[in-house]
């Protein structure tokens, strides 16, 4: 996994649940729920191509997380793999790896269990061995930090940016961010490429073709990505 690791892309909502009254839950349960989950919040991205949730949080009752989390390991290993089986059958893409987690609930009754997902980004940056140094300048992204030096790079989707991103709303080559020395201080500036969707600053749509300049604290929106322009501070 790459400098910006996970980009986090939104809270997709809570789904599906399940009354057994008094039964416990079973992993084939939790699977089919999950798998109900792909279809039901699954985007069309281009055609008979779809984009499905990959971060799911299983909630279950005090008995049945106390049961099942001691087995997650190996559980999770055999229900990532049938949720891969079921997208390759239905066209669907993941936009980062699988992750299942699980949670206890107390109120929550015994054989009831709840799920929530969202979908992670995964993306790649081939930066992602540079060291950021103290007082750099830094793109953010959930938290994850990748050092702006100066010269420029391509965020997008397609293999040859510089900088991918798995986002189904940004373009293969969506914007360019440019990073220019100075004697007070280093100005970046970004430029929308052309891209589908647009490059937002601060909720602001910029034009396309233009250059925009950055200051500290900007958020910019790709797609449904959210970078930031942070000054590192020291350790």
């Amino acid at each position: 996994m790459g400098v910006f690791g996970a980009i986090e892309k939104g809270i997709q909502s809570a789904v599906d649940w399940v009354f057994r009254r008094g039964a416990m839950v079973e992993i084939p349960e939790i699977a089919q729920s999950l798998q109900k989950e792909l279809d039901a919040k699954a985007q069309l991205i281009r055609r008979d191509h779809w984009t499905v949730p990959n971060d799911f949080r299983v909630h279950l009752s005090k008995a049945d997380y106390a049961r099942l989390f001691p087995l997650s390991g190996a559980m999770n290993q055999e229900i990532a793999q049938e949720l891969r089986h079921y997208a390759d059958e239905r066209s669907y893409s993941f936009p980062g790896p699988i992750a299942i987690g699980y949670d206890e609930r107390p109120e929550l009754p015994t054989g009831r269990f709840k799920v929530v997902s969202r979908s992670l980004a995964q993306v790649v940056d081939p930066a992602a061995d540079r060291a950021a140094r103290r007082g750099d300048l830094v793109l953010e992204v959930n938290g994850i930090r990748h050092p702006l030096a100066p010269g420029s790079f391509i965020i997008g989707r397609g293999n040859d940016a510089n900088v991918t991103i798995s986002d189904a709303g940004i373009s293969r080559s969506h914007a360019e961010i440019m990073v220019r020395a100075a004697a007070a201080g280093p100005t970046v500036h970004i430029l929308d490429l052309g891209s589908r969707n647009g490059v937002y600053v601060n909720d602001q749509r910029i034009a396309p073709e233009v250059e925009h300049e950055l200051r500290l604290g900007d958020r910019i929106t790709l797609g449904e990505t959210q970078l930031f322009v942070r000054a590192l501070s020291a350790d």
